[in-house]
C-alpha cells in the first residue's frame, strides 16, 4: 500500500556514507522488483551501485530485456525515457533526479526540426528524399518525428550503420542533434566535406542556400556535446611530442579535428574495450568524459597502463553528475516505501512512434 512520499529535503542533508549504507538497506528490501542502469559516465559514487552497466546502445537493448518492476536509470532524460518506451507497460522507468538533462539533447527540439522539415519542402521533398536520423541524446518527441517520417535512431557505436541503412532508402540524411558526431560518421563513408552541410536552426533556411541543400549528402544540426567540445587538437599535439609511442583514442562527439588526429574514435564502450585489450605499458591520451577516464585509468594501471584525460580542466558531465548518492538514496527509499517519484512516461502516441525508430535501429545494429 501507497504511503506519503518521504521528502527529499532531510536526505540531501545526508553524508555520502549515510547515503551509502541507506542505498544498500533499501536496495535489500526492494530484492529483484528494482534494477539500477548506469552509464559510463555516471559519478564513481553512484556508478558502484549498478546492477547494468553501458553506454545508449547497450543500456537501450538492457532496458528492453529487464524483468524488474522498477528501472531506475541513473543518466539523463533522454535515456530514461528510452527506457520507458522500450520497456513493458506495466514496468515504471525513474529518473532520481528530475534535473539531470542533456544539453546537447537541448539544441534540437520538436518545433524547430519541424520547421527545419518545412522550409527543407521549399528546395525538395523531404519525406522523398531525406532520411530522418537523431541521435539517441535527443528528447522522446524528436524520436517520434523520425518514427512517423521514416526516420531512426543511432548512437555513437551504430551510427555508420545507421547512415548505411539510411542512404539505402533516400538519397540524403538530416541528422540531428550532434553535428560532430554525424561529419565523422559521414567522413568515414567517403563523404566530402563540402557535401556536408551545417543547419542552423535560428537562421532562415538554416544559413544555407537551395543550392547548397541540393548538393549535399548530410545536413547536419548546429548542436554539439558542451564536454566533448572543450577537447582540442593542440592538446593531442602536446601528448605526442611528449609521448611519440603514446596512442590517443576520441569519442565522435569530439570535434572533426580532433577525430582526426587520433588513432580511434569510438563509443565509450569502443574506448573501454581497445585501452583494456591494449598491451601492458601501453600509455593513452582519451577524449571523453572525466568520470569514465578517471575510472578506466584506475583499472588499468596495475597491468602498467597509464591513462590520460586529453582537456586541461576538470570536464565532466555536470548534469549526470546531479544523480548523486543523496538523490539514489531517496528514490529507493521511497520505492521501498510503496512510493513511485521521478516517474518518466512518455505519452503513447509519441512512445509509439518513438519505439518505432528505435526499433528500426535496434535492428540494424
Amino acid at each position: 500500500m501507497q504511503t506519503a512520499t518521504i521528502d527529499f529535503a532531510p536526505f540531501n542533508a545526508l553524508s555520502d556514507r549515510d547515503a551509502q549504507t541507506r542505498i544498500a538497506a533499501a536496495r535489500a528490501k526492494l530484492g529483484e522488483r528494482a534494477v539500477i542502469l548506469c552509464h559510463h559516465y555516471q559519478r564513481a559514487d553512484v556508478y558502484a551501485h549498478a546492477d547494468l552497466t553501458g553506454d545508449s546502445l547497450k543500456l537501450s537493448r538492457l532496458a528492453s530485456q529487464s524483468d524488474a518492476e522498477y528501472i531506475v536509470f541513473c543518466g539523463v532524460h533522454f535515456m530514461a525515457e528510452v527506457a520507458d518506451i522500450l520497456s513493458r507497460p506495466e514496468q515504471i522507468s525513474i529518473l532520481p533526479d528530475l534535473a539531470a538533462g542533456c544539453s546537447m539533447a537541448d539544441m534540437a527540439n520538436r518545433a524547430k526540426v519541424e520547421r527545419c522539415w518545412r522550409e527543407l519542402s521549399t528546395v525538395l521533398d523531404p519525406d522523398e528524399t531525406v532520411t530522418p536520423v537523431t541521435y539517441i541524446n535527443s528528447s522522446a518527441d524528436l524520436k517520434a518525428f523520425c518514427g512517423e517520417h521514416g526516420g531512426i535512431v543511432c548512437t555513437s557505436s551504430n551510427a555508420s550503420k545507421i547512415l548505411d541503412w539510411s542512404f539505402a532508402r533516400r538519397e540524403k540524411v538530416l541528422f540531428f542533434p550532434d553535428q560532430h558526431l554525424g561529419r565523422w560518421s559521414g567522413h568515414k563513408m567517403g563523404i566530402p566535406l563540402e557535401q556536408m552541410v551545417l543547419w542552423n536552426p535560428d537562421l532562415p533556411m538554416g544559413g544555407l542556400t537551395p543550392e547548397e541543400i541540393r548538393g549535399a549528402k548530410i545536413i547536419l544540426w548546429h548542436g554539439y556535446c558542451s564536454v566533448h567540445q572543450m577537447f582540442r587538437p593542440q592538446r593531442i599535439e602536446r601528448f605526442r611530442a611528449q609521448h611519440p609511442e603514446g596512442k590517443v583514442i576520441s569519442h565522435p562527439e569530439c570535434c572533426f579535428e580532433v577525430c582526426a588526429a587520433s588513432d580511434v574514435v569510438g563509443s565509450t564502450e569502443t574506448i573501454i574495450r581497445v585501452v583494456k585489450e591494449s598491451p601492458a605499458g601501453t600509455r593513452w591520451l582519451v577524449g571523453t568524459e572525466l568520470n569514465l577516464v578517471e575510472r578506466l585509468a584506475k583499472e588499468v594501471a596495475p597491468q602498467g597502463k597509464i591513462v590520460e584525460f586529453m582537456a586541461d580542466m576538470v570536464c565532466m558531465c555536470s548534469t549526470m553528475q546531479r544523480i548523486d548518492p543523496q538523490h539514489l538514496a531517496w528514490t529507493l527509499e521511497n520505492l521501498a516505501a510503496g512510493n513511485v517519484v521521478n516517474r518518466i512516461e512518455v505519452p503513447e502516441h509519441e512512445a509509439k512512434l518513438a519505439k518505432i525508430a528505435l526499433e528500426r535501429m535496434l535492428d540494424a545494429s
